[in-house]
């Protein structure tokens, strides 16, 4: 029995799909997702931002491919890139089909605006012929015209039933290696909506809150969003939809999985505000240690608070703990314990230096388990 059930969350039971390699659904830990924002032709900058982005976690990349020349550069684009890509498709069901040949490992599209039956059901066979997955995705700003009349405008019933409407379409055609996504902007009409999705059916959902904003605007509203579907133990992937850097929409995702203790990746930093008390300059070390230990992908867990008033309670749930002291001389925590003394001019690298040893340790332990 858990000493802290307050925090445990009970994971909705879906099925599980593959996007490549990633398993997604089941009981297979939340991927997180990103999506280049250049020219899908311009391959070596779309090669560029993928790589950054799986530096930074990414477990999946998503493409646009809008016409014939990017599912042609797609090909290079997948051979050369260090997680599976997903292929952006719309309107077009040739374009999903080059996507597929040309290597993806999932298309990002709804049946029901492809065409006809037959290119639906040539779709899904490319799909199965490549060993490709899908995602519906359901969008509040652009949802089916017969939907818009029957409800009168965007809302959590009208995105779920698109979303199952899309899903019939596959599976009258035998096909369930599938998520789906219900985004919308409006976060009420998003939560709401993926809360009655994943009572109508088992599939994996994709998590996402659409045009979500700026970098900090768009931070909070998807923490909010996101942050109250994991919670309720709904979602099997996500994506942080930010108007910024693809690769701060990865790190997003992992703050928001790991303030959940539902994916652990890097370094998590519990600091304080500072105040008068503080013994250095809190937020100068934060800002200096997040910068320093980006490389860290072991998750270790860092206290640092300018006083004693908080500090030594923190240090204890953390690995490497710092608190100020006065004469300029702060106390070091190790494994939530009092070790030792260290000077303001040495701080910063000796916590550097704790961090690593301590993330080789933990990689090391990981390796030798497997």
């Amino acid at each position: 029995m858990s000493l802290r059930p307050y925090r445990e969350i009970s994971r909705r039971k879906s099925r599980q799909i593959h996007v490549g390699p990633v398993a997604v659904g089941g009981d297979a830990p939340i991927s997180v997702q990103t999506m280049t924002n250049t020219l899908t032709t311009d391959v070596d900058g779309t090669l560029d931002q993928i790589r950054r982005s799986a530096d930074a976690g990414a477990d999946i990349v998503r493409v646009s491919c809008p016409d014939e020349e990017s599912t042609r550069a797609l090909k290079a684009i997948v051979k050369g890139s260090p997680v599976p890509i997903i292929a952006d498709i719309h309107f077009h069901y040739k374009r999903a089909i080059e996507a597929a040949e040309a290597g993806a490992a999932c298309l990002r599209i709804n049946p029901g605006n492809i065409g006809s039956a037959d290119r639906v059901r040539e779709v899904v066979k490319a799909a199965r012929d490549h060993n490709c997955s899908m995602r519906i995705g359901v969008n509040a700003g652009s949802l089916d015209k017969h939907l818009l009349e029957k409800f009168g405008e965007p809302c959590p019933e009208a995105l779920v039933q698109s979303g199952l409407e899309h899903a019939r379409i596959l599976e009258d055609n035998d096909f369930f290696e599938f998520k789906i996504s219900v985004k919308a902007s409006d976060v009420y009409m998003a939560v709401a909506a993926y809360k009655g999705l994943a009572e109508a059916c088992d599939y994996p959902l994709h998590l996402g809150i659409t045009e979500a904003g700026g970098l900090i605007g768009g931070t909070v509203k998807s923490a909010i969003g996101i942050g109250n579907l994991l919670w309720a133990g709904i979602g099997d992937t996500l994506r942080v939809s930010l108007s910024a850097d693809v690769v701060e929409e990865v790190k997003v995702g992992f703050e928001i999985l790991k303030s959940l203790d539902l994916r652990h990746r890097g370094v998590r930093i519990v600091s304080c505000p500072s105040c008068a008390r503080q013994g250095f300059d809190v937020i100068k070390t934060v800002e200096t240690l997040e910068r320093r230990l980006s490389h860290v992908r072991a998750p270790v867990t860092v206290s640092i608070l300018g006083c004693v008033v908080n500090g030594p309670g923190e240090a204890r749930e953390t690995m490497v703990g710092i608190t100020g002291g006065g004469g300029d001389t702060h106390k070091v925590y190790v494994g939530g314990s009092p070790d030792h003394n260290i000077d303001g001019g040495s701080m910063v690298d000796h916590i550097v230096e704790l961090v690593e040893k301590r993330a080789a340790e933990i990689e090391a332990a990981k390796t030798k388990e497997s």
